[in-house]
């Protein structure tokens, strides 16, 4: 139990801390109204959760020290789009493609009321 809290605690760390850097980076090579370093980290970190998944995949690796350190901790603390991209394929890949297109609407409607409720109360 501790050694997977210590490794996603890492790969979490890692990944908090480059999408910070990327953030900087964006903001300051590529100002703009539209919120370019979130898309960029959310796109990259569906892309990556993809590049490791399928790599883990294709090299039998079913370790789940390396899981823990990559996919949870590092996409996690990168962008939790990430999982949410996985989760979505996983299940248009199991043909629960009802639970995909409930899952994507819900997350984005219940997700956008949140935040509007957490402004709301607390003002």
């Amino acid at each position: 139990m501790l050694k997977s809290f210590l490794l996603i605690f890492i790969g979490g760390g890692i990944g908090s801390a480059l999408r910070y850097l990327s953030t900087l980076f964006v903001q300051k090579y590529f100002p703009s109204i539209f919120p370019t370093a979130t898309l960029l980290v959310n796109v990259l970190g569906c892309f990556l959760i993809g590049i490791l998944i399928g790599l883990l995949d294709k090299n039998q690796l079913s370790n789940p020290n390396l899981k823990l350190l990559f996919i949870t901790g590092f996409c996690g603390g990168f962008t939790t789009f990430s999982a949410f991209g996985l989760e979505n394929i996983v299940l248009l890949q199991n043909n629960n493609s009802i639970y995909a297109f409930a899952y994507i609407a819900l997350s984005i409607v219940l997700g956008l009321f949140a935040v509007w409720l957490g402004l709301f109360i607390s003002k």
